[in-house]
């Protein structure tokens, strides 16, 4: 989902690898251009469900959808600001960075969103922290701990107070953040060399010697760690990475992933399909097919 072009390890599956970094490659409209009736989801950048209500949203290139049937989505707040990060990290509550559409761009502002939040499931968002100079290009919530991976400073950030402040961890090429509630100083990231780990928040990070070449993880109570590889298939392991299984495949990469539960799993692939899996990645089904 980042680092478009690069060549990752292991040959041919690094080249299939690639396809799911290309998340920001896709240009924002330029200001004063001509508009479009509708552009659409765009490249798909998060997956999430709103606790409040079971919810299946889609954040894009160009906006947040809600999915209402498996054929059909609605776009929050008629928005298409691109939502990169995009992490739902409680009931209506959203966190979120990215770029501003077109018409909100600021004059002499980097197009940078920094932190944003919502509490209204996507209707309307705050400015938390690092407008104008943070991308955000993965957000993930462990207990007291926020984590973020700016591409900017091709850092990994840590945050003990929700997002309002941050302190800067080591220069890493991370496609993906994984973090859990019981263990808030390990963060999990994937890279394409591999996946790494750090148990200081992010300052350090080693490498997972015997990981699959995964391009997105995330991290379950109890030492659980899932994602989809660079193969097509599910990769679980069930002891914090020291051994891992196979599961079902996927027709094609993934472009974003979102472990729901350990048995609930959500993957869009690149022409903007959902699909979902209730058994741990073995079978997947349809959620979201856009209407030919």
């Amino acid at each position: 989902m980042r680092y478009v072009g690069r060549r990752l390890r292991t040959g041919a599956a690094g080249v299939v690898l690639a396809v799911a970094l290309a998340a920001c490659g896709q240009a924002s409209p330029e200001p004063g251009g001509a508009a479009e009736p509708d552009l659409g989801v765009g490249h798909v950048h998060g997956l999430g469900v709103d606790s409040a209500d079971g919810a299946l949203y889609v954040a894009g290139h160009y906006g947040l959808f809600k999915v209402t049937s498996p054929t059909t989505m609605a776009r929050v707040a008629d928005r298409n600001q691109d939502h990169m990060g995009f992490t739902i990290a409680g009931p209506k509550t959203f966190l979120a960075s990215g770029h501003p559409s077109a018409e909100d761009v600021s004059p002499g502002v980097p197009p940078h969103l920094g932190l944003i939040k919502s509490t209204d499931s996507g209707v309307t968002w705050k400015s938390i922290s690092e407008h104008g100079s943070a991308d955000f290009h993965s957000i993930q919530p462990a207990g007291d701990s926020l984590y973020a991976f700016d591409s900017q400073t091709s850092k990994v950030w840590r945050s003990l107070d929700g997002g309002a402040t941050w302190t800067q961890g080591t220069e890493e090429r991370v496609i993906d953040l994984g973090a859990g509630a019981d263990e808030p100083s390990r963060v999990y990231v994937t890279t394409p060399d591999g996946l790494k780990v750090s148990e200081d928040g992010g300052v350090n990070f080693t490498d997972v010697a015997k990981a699959p070449l995964l391009s997105h993880v995330d991290a379950l109570a109890g030492g659980w760690l899932v994602g989809p590889g660079a193969d097509g298939k599910i990769h679980t392991s069930q002891d914090g990475g020291k051994t891992w299984s196979a599961a079902g495949a996927l027709p094609t990469q993934a472009v974003a992933f979102t472990a729901v539960d350990r048995q609930r799993l959500l993957v869009a692939l690149e022409d903007g399909t959902v699909l979902e899996s209730k058994d741990g990645g073995k079978t997947f089904a349809t959620a979201f097919r856009a209407a030919s």
